[in-house]
């Protein structure tokens, strides 16, 4: 008998959906080219459904140049003007020209403290936090954490990073550990 392991409930029945749960959802992330993409990611996430997002994650990537925040950060009305006419993304322009400071604030990051990694895994001394959650319902939708993690990237010029964004950040690059206890994941990552 083929026995389907036990996950986290909010992933259950879409196989992209548990895809994502099983390989990339709380493993950690500590190379800078991930951590743009998770925060170009959720930073359009704002206000939808992760499953939206994770459908439309390749077309992001072709749209925003595999998420190289070099290129970004020199994206001009031009190119912007594209992006809001491409109907494989989410097409919001506030987001978008966000995306574009964001990366520009991403490289000024890197030049302060070397990398991303660095600055964003420095508020947890580079050690993910592993939370006891039994159930869905407990998790938390942002922490003190995220609330100061996000106001100190809006001091350093960042939007749409308000700190329900950062927590989910912070799940999705394994910052922190919010599989629940049962799921198959939770000792693995």
């Amino acid at each position: 008998m083929n026995r389907e392991p036990k996950r986290c409930g909010w992933c259950k029945g879409d196989p992209l959906y548990e895809a994502y749960h099983d390989k990339e959802w709380g493993v950690p992330v500590y190379d800078d080219d991930t951590l743009f993409e998770f925060l170009v990611l959720e930073t359009f996430q704002a206000g939808l459904s992760w499953i939206t997002i994770l459908r439309k994650r390749e077309n992001f990537r072709l749209a925003f140049d595999n998420f190289n925040y070099k290129r970004i950060s020199n994206y001009d009305d031009e190119k912007i003007t594209a992006l809001l006419n491409n109907s494989g993304i989410i097409r919001n322009k506030l987001k978008i020209r966000a995306t574009v400071s964001n990366a520009r604030a991403f490289i000024k990051i890197q030049e302060d403290f070397g990398s991303f990694s660095n600055y964003i895994w420095g508020f947890i001394d580079g050690t993910p936090i592993k939370n006891n959650f039994n159930n869905l319902k407990d998790i938390p939708a942002n922490t003190s954490l995220s609330d100061t993690i996000s106001k100190d990237l809006k001091k350093r010029g960042f939007k749409f990073v308000g700190s329900t964004v950062v927590y989910a950040h912070m799940q999705a690059t394994g910052m922190v550990n919010d599989h629940i206890m049962s799921c198959f994941r939770y000792n693995e990552v």
